[in-house]
């Protein structure tokens, strides 16, 4: 099953002079409360990780999406971490739903 956090999971830095809370879900990709509703983004920004995998699943390469939202500093290591945990979820959905199945 998914992790479920604990109050003490939740990471504060200061990002121009403002707290920046946050759940890290991997080095780039985080839930920060009250950002997003609360959905996976790319961490110091508000751009969701399911906006840039829409992109991915409708053929655009990651050149592609790195140039169009070159204005969020995400980078290659950040989208391939989206695509690593994306798979994860995916698996980990599967293999609890393996005994409906067999």
């Amino acid at each position: 099953m998914f992790k479920q956090f604990q109050p003490s999971d939740l990471v504060v830095e200061m990002v121009g002079g403002e707290p920046y809370e946050y759940y890290p879900l991997g080095e780039h990709i985080v839930m920060a409360p009250g950002i997003c509703g609360g959905r996976p983004t790319f961490k110091y920004t508000r751009l969701e990780v399911r906006v840039i995998l829409w992109y991915l699943a409708e053929g655009d390469d990651i050149d592609e999406v790195l140039y169009q939202y070159h204005r969020s500093n995400i980078s290659r290591e950040a989208i391939l971490e989206a695509i690593v945990l994306a798979n994860t979820a995916l698996e980990q959905a599967t293999i609890d739903l393996v005994p409906l199945a067999v």
